[in-house]
């Protein structure tokens, strides 16, 4: 096998893995793609034959990556106008025509609950934490691309998961796949009604919510809404009205509600339930996050 042949296999072998690190620490499948490939340009700088492990070399090379992006990003999650959200994933009804390489791998560690959380984690934490915790690299590494020690290292993992634990809004226990599905077609049916009592039965009357229009959808609101009446109202604002429609379908592997104007996907919305009822919600709406669903 020659060396182009050869550099191809690994990067076949090992794209989704990157990926799937890249989206985790990134939040933004976009940015994943980033980093994935530029590893893969390093790689192919790089002489093979000198390198030991070549997947624990590629995921040294993108948790740095992703780490430098993340404390780039810092300043301008700051200047973003309104809440930040992670990118949604939909899963791909056709997946025979998608090779897997390609796609990131849908399992609890994606879901927007857990993902919103991450996002306020600092940089070095959240690189602990998902490295360890999700891939399974040793603090040893994880140490050499932090910059700190393995000791350090762990104690930014525990640091986060305590406080991924403490957040209101961090994953709970798991509801049923089923009572998802319900609730997700009982809020779709509501939005579709267009008033706000059927809004009202379906949301808990503490629902929180944010809005991540990037401040490019008018109206749309600034800040994080608590209150059942306060999320119905900005829902009925921002998606009523002739061309509308609102379908239930998997968002980060749950059942969440896609909303599309004329067929075009205008706002992805995550939903939270407790007790049969809504009570958080996600809903992306900024263009450029849903670029890739268009």
């Amino acid at each position: 096998m020659n060396e182009h042949a050869q550099i191809e296999g690994l990067w076949h072998s090992h794209r989704r893995r990157l990926l799937d690190i890249g989206y985790r620490m990134l939040g933004s499948l976009v940015d994943a793609e980033d980093v994935a490939s530029e590893a893969y340009a390093r790689l192919v700088a790089t002489d093979i034959d000198a390198i030991d492990d070549v997947a624990g070399w590629l995921i040294t090379v993108t948790g740095r990556l992703c780490l430098d992006r993340l404390r780039s990003h810092e300043s301008s999650r700051r200047a973003y106008i309104g809440p930040w959200l992670p990118e949604p994933i939909l899963t791909i009804a056709d997946t025979a025509a998608c090779d897997p390489a390609d796609r990131v791998t849908l399992d609890d560690s994606v879901r927007m609950a857990l993902l919103v959380v991450l996002e306020q984690l600092s940089p070095a934490e959240r690189t602990s934490f998902v490295l360890h915790d999700l891939f399974g690299v040793e603090f040893e590494e994880i140490a050499r691309i932090v910059g700190r020690s393995a000791a350090a290292c762990r104690q930014l993992a525990s640091r986060a998961r305590r406080r991924i634990q403490s957040n209101p809004e961090a994953p709970r226990a798991t509801v049923d796949r089923a009572e998802l599905e319900a609730v997700a077609q009982r809020f779709a049916h509501a939005c579709r009604a267009g008033a706000i009592e059927p809004l009202l039965e379906v949301l808990d009357p503490n629902v929180i919510g944010d809005f991540d229009s990037g401040g490019t959808v008018p109206g749309a609101p600034l800040r994080a809404l608590d209150g059942a009446k306060s999320v119905a109202r900005v829902l009925l604002h921002s998606f009523s009205g002739p061309g509308f429609s609102f379908a239930v379908e998997d968002v980060n592997g749950d059942p969440g509600v896609i909303v599309r104007i004329h067929g075009a996907v205008a706002a992805v919305i995550a939903i939270g339930v407790h007790d049969n009822r809504i009570d958080v919600i996600h809903a992306i709406g900024n263009p450029g996050k849903l670029a890739h669903l268009q």
